[in-house]
């Protein structure tokens, strides 16, 4: 935004200016006003340009501003600025630079100007400099800025994943710095194994983890690790607890330090069992659910209550699942018809929602139902936003992020861009409703909240279901 600081208040003259200017011929004066900016204008006191100087091969589609109105040259936003120079201009203020832009056939054209007014004289000098350069410089910076904030959070997404995978492991995993021997990090199943407080190992030498007599060949089989980059296992006894683990050592960089990952597993212990269904389940980087009749939530995966913002699996079963999945009433009566019919519902499109809210994010579902009395059904439910972000957009696509949007900036209009994604949603909108209702337009009027005329008008101006023009 221009300040006062683009402006001559309160800057230092020159001291020998009289002597340096006195004797200006009327050409070094045309020089030195063709070198202030890209456009000169030469105004009347009522605003129409009596002549004006521009560089025809940067600027070709302003060379003919002589004898127009300075305000019909600029856009309507445009406007109140030029109207405020010239009547400052008229009055002998001072001037500061303000930012117009000039309609021309291949788009709008930023000037920066400054309006001079010449003594006992009704004409003015309008300086104009273009900012075209500046623009497209400010919009690389913007598309760094979004480019740095998307691959920080993808940073931090993966930062999450990382963590809940480390904590939910049934594997002891140790992560410890080479050269110290420490501790750096220890999961939850570690703790258990080495009959450690939570949060205790942390800090402590990885060595006195075990019993003294087993330490110098623990200590040797980290550095053989680090020079292999992996080491088999040994057994060895903890420090707390009778019976010995199974110890696996490799080596890996992390920011130019040494780090091993140490893992270990009951030696003498019985087995764990093969994984429950349940557990694979729980496990499952999708949502499941399994819902009774009534379409009350019996069980669901963590991945589920993630997805709907929950602060545990006790918050979602009992509740409704029409309560966080799609429109109330409409999405999963179209799911179970859809079952009843074909024995299952596959990949369709709705979105998931925490309890209370409006908004949600959108997901593909595929459900099926059991057989006999008391039926249960059960969902997966798969994310796609991150999947739509990534398809590359079609002539008749929405934007789906910023970038996109602003990569529009500067091609079109804001009223422009404004109009066509409106018209476009309403479009996308009537669309999914009619794919929702299997083309039964009346319910898809109720569903979009129109009435069935509204619905045919929208109808025949999107060219949608073929329909006759109105008064036919």
């Amino acid at each position: 935004m221009l300040t006062r600081k683009h402006s001559i208040e309160g800057r230092q003259p020159l001291k020998q200016a009289a002597d340096l200017f006195a004797g200006l011929t009327p050409d070094a004066a045309l020089n030195l006003a063709m070198l202030a900016g890209d456009i000169l204008l030469v105004l009347d006191d009522q605003g129409r340009i009596i002549d004006s100087s521009v560089n025809k091969d940067n600027l070709s589609d302003l060379a003919s501003l002589a004898g127009q109105d300075w305000l019909s040259t600029v856009t309507t936003e445009s406007r109140p600025k030029v109207m405020e120079m010239l009547a400052a201009a008229r009055k002998g203020e001072v001037q500061h630079w303000r930012q117009v832009n000039h309609l021309t056939r291949e788009g709008d054209i930023p000037v920066k100007y400054v309006v001079l007014s010449l003594e006992n004289d009704d004409r003015h000098l309008a300086f104009g400099r273009d900012l075209r350069d500046q623009a497209k410089l400010q919009q690389r910076l913007l598309q760094v800025q979004q480019s740095l904030e998307r691959d920080y959070l993808n940073l931090r997404q993966l930062e999450t994943r990382y963590r809940k995978l480390f904590d939910q492991s049934s594997e002891a995993v140790l992560i410890v710095e080479a050269v110290s021997g420490q501790v750096r990090e220890a999961n939850p199943a570690a703790h258990a194994l080495l009959c450690a407080k939570a949060g205790s190992l942390a800090g402590k030498k990885l060595s006195g983890l075990f019993a003294r007599d087993a330490r110098d060949a623990v200590t040797a089989h980290l550095g053989a690790a680090l020079a292999a980059g992996h080491a088999g296992s040994i057994d060895v006894p903890p420090a707390k607890g009778k019976e010995e683990v199974s110890l696996h050592a490799s080596g890996f960089l992390q920011h130019g330090a040494k780090h091993l990952l140490i893992r270990l597993e009951p030696k003498h212990g019985e087995k764990a069992d093969a994984p429950s269904l349940r557990d694979v389940v729980e496990r499952m980087p999708d949502a499941f659910v399994i819902a009774d009749e009534d379409m009350h939530i019996v069980e669901a995966n963590m991945a589920f209550v993630e997805l709907v913002e929950a602060a545990g699996v006790e918050q979602v079963v009992g509740a409704r699942l029409g309560d966080f999945l799609g429109r109330p009433g409409i999405d999963l009566d179209l799911i179970q018809a859809q079952i009843d019919k074909d024995g299952a519902a596959r990949n369709v499109s709705s979105f998931v929602r925490p309890r209370g809210q409006d908004d949600g994010e959108p997901v593909e579902l595929s459900a099926v139902a059991s057989e006999g009395p008391n039926a249960m059904f059960g969902f997966v439910i798969r994310p796609i936003a991150r999947r739509m972000r990534e398809l590359p957009p079609g002539p008749q696509d929405m934007p789906r992020s910023v970038d996109q949007l602003t990569d529009m900036v500067g091609r079109m209009s804001l009223k422009d861009i404004v109009r066509e994604s409106t018209d476009l949603i309403e479009r996308l909108c009537i669309e999914a409703a009619l794919s929702y209702t299997a083309d039964n337009r009346a319910s898809a009027a109720e569903i979009l909240g129109l009435s069935r005329q509204s619905l045919y008008s929208k109808l025949r101006r999107h060219n949608i279901g073929n329909l006759p023009p109105e008064g036919d």
